[in-house]
């Protein structure tokens, strides 16, 4: 059972793994690098502690003593005490939500073990191409979540889902789809067609088909491409996929937000599953 900590110091060092959490290029940086990622919310924690994540602490201020108190008396990490001001001064943020966890990250898995038939009945995947609006990342693993996607694959300079926009934005989604980094992009799409995978770019290119037309192809393994929120998918990720895909739009729409058409697609080319 972990002890409620009292600590009235902002710059007391036990904290130091939530100080400056507004500094995206700082945290960017230092959360990787050091194994831990910040799980924000009452809900948010109760899932990473679900999915199996260990927790390094947890800071919490006085009204959520009752309401987190199975998980201090279930963890052995320290439950830091503070008050609403003190949490401000170290987060760089009012932390309207007053309960923050500081947990431990997993080795992500390789491609080919994320895709093995071990893994289970992998016929979905999203893969995500430079996406860095944490916002829309973490939105668009909770629609891989709730619309049947069995595993996320990301390029190597997409945003990190396990920050605290991500996770907070997914709800904890991100705790419960399987995902892993692609290393060599987009050399590594091989990967997915020698796994039996169809990979298909969602793009306004000139051989795109619609999304109807590729949901009446009924393929086996699928895996849907997503580009950057600005400029789309690179040419050479739209050079090295098997098809191109539009979602038909009207009143002079060109596009929809990318975490909004990963929802669609998602919802069209799902698996029924029994």
């Amino acid at each position: 059972m972990a002890e409620l900590l009292t600590v009235d110091d902002p710059d007391d060092p036990r904290l130091s793994d939530y100080t400056d959490l507004t500094d995206v290029e700082l945290r960017r940086r230092r959360e990787p690098a050091e194994g831990l990622f910040i799980a924000e919310g009452e809900k948010v924690i109760r899932r990473a502690r679900n999915a199996g994540y260990e927790m390094r602490s947890m800071m919490l201020t006085a009204k959520w003593f009752d309401v987190m108190r199975d998980v201090i008396d279930e963890e052995r990490a320290p439950v830091y005490a503070v008050t609403p001001e003190l949490a401000e001064r170290v987060t760089g943020y009012h932390v309207h939500r007053g309960a923050l966890a500081a947990m431990r990250r997993r080795p992500l898995p390789a491609v080919d073990t994320l895709l093995a038939p071990a893994a289970g009945d992998v016929r979905r995947v999203a893969v995500f191409e430079d996406i860095v609006d944490h916002a829309n990342l973490g939105a668009a693993f909770r629609n891989a979540a709730a619309l049947g996607v069995d595993a996320v694959l990301l390029t190597p300079r997409c945003a990190d889902p396990l920050y605290r926009r991500a996770v907070k934005v997914s709800m904890g989604s991100v705790f419960h789809v399987p995902w892993t980094r692609l290393e060599s992009w987009p050399d590594d799409l091989g990967l997915l067609g020698a796994a039996g995978f169809t990979t298909a770019a969602l793009c306004l290119s000139d051989r795109s088909i619609t999304l109807d037309a590729l949901v009446t192809r009924a393929h086996e393994k699928l895996a849907l491409i997503f580009g950057t929120e600005g400029d789309g998918l690179t040419a050479r990720a739209l050079a090295a996929a098997d098809a191109h895909v539009r979602i038909p739009m009207d009143a002079g729409v060109d596009s929809l937000n990318v975490a909004a058409a990963s929802a669609v697609a998602f919802y069209a080319t799902r698996v029924t599953r029994p």
